[in-house]
């Protein structure tokens, strides 16, 4: 067999994992940058690259509500309202914010389940202050042969703006 790249510039073992991962395998996670308060303590307060596993459906147990859920706000001037089918109730992890500083559904409401599109497995805060994010231990079970595929730091510190 032929091999059409210039010896000496990528191993034959780069090139296979290169090829098994984009062609055959695809690329099950992308790189996210986050930046804010609202994810703390789950991924961090500080600017972050995060490593998220795109998922085909949305885990209802990481969502605050899902169709069904009637909605009742603490103000009294709100009507409540029940959650059409397919739709979400999405909130911080940080619950010191305000819902105005927090940006989640009690800013903007109902989100349709096709807008939740993965799950952040890895965050990289700093050069030293990186790791796994805490999931549910069946998520970080899935997750973690995905990491020793997919995880790789030095790519996520080139990505990296804090």
């Amino acid at each position: 067999m032929e091999q059409s790249y210039k010896r000496g510039l990528i191993s034959d073992r780069e090139l296979y994992d290169t090829v098994w991962k984009n062609v055959f395998q695809g690329k099950l996670t992308y790189l996210h940058w986050n930046k804010g308060e609202a994810m703390a303590p789950t991924i961090g307060e500080q600017a972050s690259t995060l490593l998220v596993r795109k998922i085909p459906i949305a885990d209802p147990t990481r969502l605050a509500a899902t169709e069904g859920y009637e909605m009742v706000s603490n103000d009294e001037k709100d009507e409540p309202f029940v959650l059409e089918k397919d739709q979400c109730w999405v909130l911080a992890d940080n619950d010191k914010l305000k819902p105005k500083e927090a940006k989640d559904s009690r800013l903007f409401g109902p989100v349709s389940m096709t807008d939740i599109v993965g799950r952040v497995i890895y965050s990289l805060r700093t050069a030293v202050d990186h790791g796994p994010v805490l999931n549910s231990h069946y998520s970080m079970r899935k997750d973690s042969s995905l990491l020793e595929i997919e995880l790789d730091v030095n790519d996520m510190m080139k990505n990296h703006t804090a």
